[in-house]
């Protein structure tokens, strides 16, 4: 539904998480440079921290889905092995 590719997701609950994560850091961004900006620099700072740890999390969870599919793809791989 919100994902871009059907490759990079099986259920449409798993696309709307990567996708709310990239929100929530973009949105940390746009008002770190706000308080920024306006001066309030402890503020800033604070708001792109946790822009950056919802990057973070978005980042953790594709790399979560890429190996939990690659440990798919050995365990086929394996089974067609020993199957032969």
């Amino acid at each position: 539904m919100l994902c871009a590719g059907r490759s990079r997701c099986n259920g449409a609950g798993e696309c709307e998480v990567k996708t709310l994560w990239m929100i929530l850091a973009g949105v940390g961004g746009v008002v770190a440079a706000v308080f920024a900006f306006r001066g309030d620099y402890e503020k800033a700072f604070v708001s792109a921290a946790a822009g950056a740890v919802c990057w973070i999390l978005n980042y953790r969870w594709q790399l979560r889905e890429s190996l939990a599919s690659h440990e798919e793809q050995i365990q086929e791989d394996e089974d067609e092995e020993t199957g032969s």
